[in-house]
């Protein structure tokens, strides 16, 4: 022993460091609607209210198709148990253990309750990737050779191409069309802004829900690797189970949104235009109305 530790370990834990996706996504958008409140006094009249509930419905539902791409929390799972620490050591420890599966990957979390025990620090947080530019076996390997922590390294095993358990590539296959969806229906997203800006309120209406069916088939790929038979992750008597995680609730309470709106600008374009116009601040732009008119009817 070399200081209460076993000298083939390293003496500092390998946390993973601080993804700055999600930063600069929530950074751009903040900084998107920040703009629109400093522009927001010189609209006058009752359609400064309306522009404003419209740009924030639009940068809400751009911030979170993109932001999910990154998010590593479509599935979550936390479980407190005594277990082992390390390989050749008899030593037990008192630990929170979490698993969070995103479409790139997933993460492994090891807590312990007190954090100082055995003479460490028990903060882990391991990222193991299985995109179709990395791969996940070798980021395994890589954790055996630095000496990771056994429930980090026995819940890894789970999800590796040769576990008997055999939902690795359930899980590859399914987060990446489900990232390619959503890459999809940001792109649906920008189209429907850009349709109810010229203004094409009716076109604008179908992205919209374009947008929506997109983000819903996206889950549907996750349900589907979801339902298929897991080898349970036992430690000791409890075990290890995910839930859906906050990016799939989100994600879904998004893509009904989307649903909705794009429903009642598609009805209202029938039934009630003039109300629809309103609400886009068309009421007082004749030549831009009639113009508008001439493009939804059939030139598209």
């Amino acid at each position: 022993l070399w200081d209460g530790s076993f000298p083939f370990y390293p003496n500092t834990n390998a946390c993973f460091p601080f993804d700055t996706s999600q930063a600069v996504i929530i950074s751009v958008f903040l900084s998107a609607l920040a703009t629109f409140i400093i522009i927001l006094p010189g609209i006058r009249g009752r359609g400064r209210f309306f522009w404003f509930l419209r740009g924030i419905m639009g940068l809400f539902v751009g911030a979170v198709v993109l932001m999910t791409q990154f998010t590593r929390d479509w599935e979550s799972g936390w479980v407190t148990a005594n277990t082992s620490y390390k390989s050749f050591s008899r030593a037990m420890v008192n630990a929170d253990i979490g698993l969070h599966i995103g479409l790139a990957g997933v993460n492994i979390t090891l807590m312990g309750n007190p954090v100082n025990q055995v003479n460490e620090t028990i903060n882990y947080n391991e990222h193991f990737a299985w995109s179709f530019d990395a791969d996940y076996d070798h980021s395994y390997s890589e954790g055996l050779e630095k000496g990771l922590p056994s429930p980090i390294l026995y819940v890894a095993e789970k999800f590796t191409t040769q576990s008997p358990c055999g939902v690795h590539n359930q899980y590859r296959i399914s987060g990446h069309y489900a990232s390619l969806t959503l890459w999809m229906a940001f792109c649906t997203w920008i189209l429907s802004i850009l349709l109810f800006s010229m203004p094409i309120l009716l076109y604008g209406g179908y992205m919209l829900l374009l947008t929506a069916a997109l983000m819903l088939f996206s889950l549907l790929f996750l349900f589907t690797a979801r339902n298929t038979p897991k080898c349970p992750i036992q430690f000791g008597p409890t075990s290890l189970k995910t839930v859906y995680g906050r990016s799939f609730w989100l994600t879904l309470a998004t893509g009904l949104l989307c649903l909705l709106l794009g429903l009642g600008v598609i009805v209202l374009s029938s039934v009630q235009p003039e109300k629809l116009k309103l609400f886009f601040n068309l009421d007082d732009r004749e030549g831009k109305g009639e113009a508008a008119e001439g493009w939804e009817k059939s030139f598209l």
